[in-house]
């Protein structure tokens, strides 16, 4: 299609800021609506309004607004053609030109039901079909808007912040700090390393792959080993003598990398001037533009929310039966705040001088990153565990995303060092494999989302609300920059 009509329509906007809000409604309306959808490309558009909101400073809070009001209005009228269709969908023009997309949303639909509403939302081609779907096969009404609401107020965010902070960044002449691409390259360079070596290798450590089944003949050779093994293999019917192999290597891979990494960055002074080229670059890079978003990311990562999501996930655990879990999952917490504050005590790196109120304590490992490290990657193991092993890659990735915005806050707010983000990483990783591995024994009946675990997914959600809510003033006093 060609982009000749989005070039004039951008540029008749640009002229008429007035429209811009009905331009944002009914761009996230055309984007969610059934088949037109797929043909508009909405997330381009988008990008490209709210990034004009934020040049004539219209309030971020408006365009999320329209943006949430047209996807819910979309989705809405989708869902009122299937039910309107019911039967028919692939015989009614335009959707008969579109079969396979209605036969893969179909598919989607019956694998994960309601739950497909909120997926499908964030999901390239399926996200006009979902809702038209979910019509023609009578889902209730009152539940389909219940999903469409929720899920737009996570699609609202996710598709107008890039812009938004884009523009914003135009509008106030941000220039790149001083040795942006050689920070970069090198930070990007150490994650891929740490990928490579850990998850990479750890997501080739499935009961199908060479290394478990050479392993696994090896320890069947001796009693003691292959009394080790059998001890710690998954008891589940469908899963029944599948060794933790993955979460074992993860957790001695990543507890090897820690050691090396603490060694380097503590004890010699190999890595240290790349963390001041990094802690310049991200002091040059801060603005009022950013700082409030760095604020609010890092405030997720503070002991009280990650605590709370703990306690809450460790009783829904302990109501529905599955003590095993919960105590696994408090033995994650208490082990990542002891081993924090003990390594901050013993090692004592000290932290950039950059903010009025820096922390007290140590600087290596950030415990911030320790923190989320373990909480997300520990609900992705319990989700991925509940998925096919060709699958579980999804889990981790989707659910690991909220570590990316509180690791990056803590360096752009200069209260961490780089090494300190990328320690707090590697023994966050090591917590997560060791309790998966500790938890293996003992995990003989799968773990279904119901609503009592979607009641305190809700009350962690509106505990973070109100907590960000009510230390804001304070945040925003204690992370100030140094004049």
């Amino acid at each position: 299609m060609s982009s000749a009509w989005l070039t004039d329509l951008t540029a008749w906007l640009s002229a008429n800021p007035g429209w811009l809000s009905l331009a944002l409604f009914s761009t996230a309306f055309i984007e969610s609506l059934a088949i037109a959808g797929i043909l508009v490309p909405g997330v381009a558009f988008l990008f490209t309004i709210s990034v004009m909101a934020a040049q004539i400073n219209m309030p971020l809070m408006t365009v999320l607004i329209w943006a949430w009001l047209g996807a819910v209005s979309g989705d809405t009228v989708s869902f009122a053609i299937g039910r309107l269709f019911q039967g028919r969908l692939a015989s009614v023009w335009p959707l008969s030109r579109y079969p396979g997309h209605i036969r893969k949303a179909e598919t989607f639909f019956h694998l994960h039901g309601g739950k497909s509403v909120i997926i499908g939302r964030f999901v390239g081609p399926l996200r006009p079909i979902i809702p038209l779907i979910a019509g023609a096969l009578l889902m209730p009404w009152r539940r389909f808007l219940t999903f469409n609401i929720a899920s737009a107020i996570g699609w609202a965010p996710a598709y107008i912040l890039p812009g938004f902070l884009v523009g914003g960044a135009l509008a106030s002449d941000v220039k790149p700090p001083a040795h942006m691409y050689l920070v970069t390259g090198i930070s990007l360079a150490t994650l891929a390393v740490i990928y490579l070596v850990i998850f990479r290798f750890q997501l080739g450590l499935g009961d199908d792959s060479r290394l478990y089944l050479w392993l696994q003949r090896k320890m069947a050779q001796y009693d003691t080993t292959h009394r080790f093994w059998r001890l710690y293999s998954n008891e589940r019917p469908a899963q029944e003598g599948e060794f933790p192999l993955a979460s074992l290597m993860l957790a001695l891979g990543a507890l090897a990398l820690f050691i090396l990494w603490a060694q380097l960055a503590t004890m010699t002074g190999v890595i240290e001037p790349f963390d001041q080229l990094a802690m310049q670059w991200f002091s040059d890079l801060r603005q009022p533009l950013l700082d409030a978003p760095a604020i609010a990311a890092t405030l997720l990562g503070d002991p009280p929310v990650l605590t709370a999501g703990a306690v809450l996930a460790c009783l829904a655990l302990a109501f529905r039966g599955h003590y095993a879990a919960a105590v696994h999952i408090l033995l994650a917490a208490i082990m990542t705040i002891v081993l924090v504050w003990g390594l901050k005590s013993a090692i004592g790196v000290v932290r950039p001088d950059l903010v009025v109120n820096p922390p007290s304590s140590g600087s290596f490992p950030s415990g911030h990153t320790a923190g989320i490290t373990v909480f997300v990657t520990l609900l992705a193991s319990f989700v991925a565990a509940e998925t096919r092993n060709r699958k579980r890659w999804q889990s981790y990735i989707m659910f690991s995303l909220p570590l990316i915005p509180v690791a990056l806050s803590r360096l752009y707010l200069g209260v961490h060092w780089f090494s300190d983000i990328v320690g707090g990483l590697l023994l966050g990783l090591a917590i997560t494999g060791a309790t998966r591995a500790s938890f293996s024994r003992f995990d003989r009946v799968p773990i279904a989302l119901d609503a009592l675990t979607l009641s305190a997914a809700l009350a962690w959600l509106a505990f973070c609300g109100g907590y960000i809510w009510f230390v804001w003033p304070e945040a925003v006093q204690h992370y100030a920059p140094i004049p």
